[in-house]
């Protein structure tokens, strides 16, 4: 299930994503190690609320960029110093690069 939030519009949106939210960051990860093992493509990570034009965005991620969204958010839970979650970011980019044949 994805995460819901409510902005005022867009450019609220952007400014949460460009201030590295920890909470965001927390959400999107939960939501990808729960998913490490789907056979599912996209999984719904973001539900977003935009107030000032009424219109609800539906965000995805690509199974196949599991990596790279952990890695992301890995710096930015680096940033906040939330190691409990940068060790569990490590392990589930450990299991996937081994999943695909990669050494990490």
């Amino acid at each position: 299930m994805a995460y819901s939030i409510t902005v005022k519009d867009e450019d609220d949106f952007q400014k949460l994503i460009e201030s590295k939210d920890k909470k965001l960051a927390i959400e999107i990860v939960k939501i990808v190690l729960k998913n490490l093992n789907t056979k599912k493509r996209f999984i719904p990570v973001l539900e977003i609320y935009l107030e000032t034009t009424d219109v609800m965005v539906d965000l995805t991620v690509d199974r196949n960029d599991f990596v790279d969204t952990l890695e992301k958010n890995l710096k930015t839970l680096i940033t906040w110093e939330e190691y409990e979650w940068c060790s569990k970011i490590k392990s589930g980019i450990d299991k996937l690069n081994k999943k695909n044949g990669k050494i990490g």
